[in-house]
């Protein structure tokens, strides 16, 4: 609690946003590391089974037995392409088969990107205002150590190092919440890129198989 020791309530009010900042930054920094993991290890052992599948039937059994992102996009895929097969005549399903399904697939595309980028706009905004909350902690602190010391009457060393010091620790603590949540910002931006590519690979891989059985199931 030594950082909390500050004569100024501001500074010390300050210090607490920004660790509650970098307790929430951990936090998404968490919970992401175990989602991507999650579902890698869901799409790998999908994309295997789905791709040794006989045939189209079997796929589409792989596809409703897993869970994960490129199984949701399997399914959605599917489930268009037996809408599509029931004849509706509906203003939803007018179209030609094959931009009916493809339309279907970059909207989960977009739904699963959403859900991808929940986290980001956090992490964001902590490395983009920690910085300047902590500046505006240590600026308010030098205010108060300068109003102490005129009180006194003595500008010596020993007199203004303390408070000063003190004051100076917001900033450093404002950058080193600030550090960890841009480096995972671009870190999982970079991820979540990499990973809308493997959706849109697969999205050609299917749509090639739905050409094969001619858009039906």
């Amino acid at each position: 609690m030594l950082l909390f020791s500050s004569g100024s309530v501001i500074v010390s009010i300050t210090l607490l946003v920004l660790l509650l900042c970098s307790v929430f930054t951990w936090s998404i920094v968490l919970y992401k590391l175990l989602q991507q993991k999650r579902n890698g290890q869901m799409n790998k052992l999908f994309a295997q089974q789905f791709w040794d599948s006989p045939d189209w039937k079997s796929a589409e059994r792989v596809s409703e037995q897993h869970e994960g992102q490129l199984a949701s996009l399997a399914r959605t895929a599917f489930t268009e392409l037996r809408e599509l097969g029931s004849g509706k005549t509906d203003l939803k399903h007018a179209g030609a088969p094959q931009e009916l399904m493809e339309n279907a697939l970059r909207q989960q595309i977009r739904n699963l990107q959403r859900k991808g980028e929940s986290g980001l706009a956090e992490l964001a905004g902590i490395g983009s205002t920690s910085p300047f909350i902590g500046l505006f902690g240590t600026v308010w602190g030098i205010m108060h150590a300068l109003q102490e010391i005129g009180k006194t009457g003595s500008a010596s060393l020993d007199v203004v190092a303390g408070p000063i010091g003190e004051a100076l620790v917001a900033t450093a603590f404002g950058i080193a919440t600030a550090l960890p949540a841009v480096l995972a910002y671009n870190y999982y931006l970079r991820r979540l890129r990499l990973n809308l590519t493997d959706l849109e690979n697969f999205t050609d891989d299917f749509a090639r198989l739905a050409r094969k059985y001619d858009y039906k199931v």
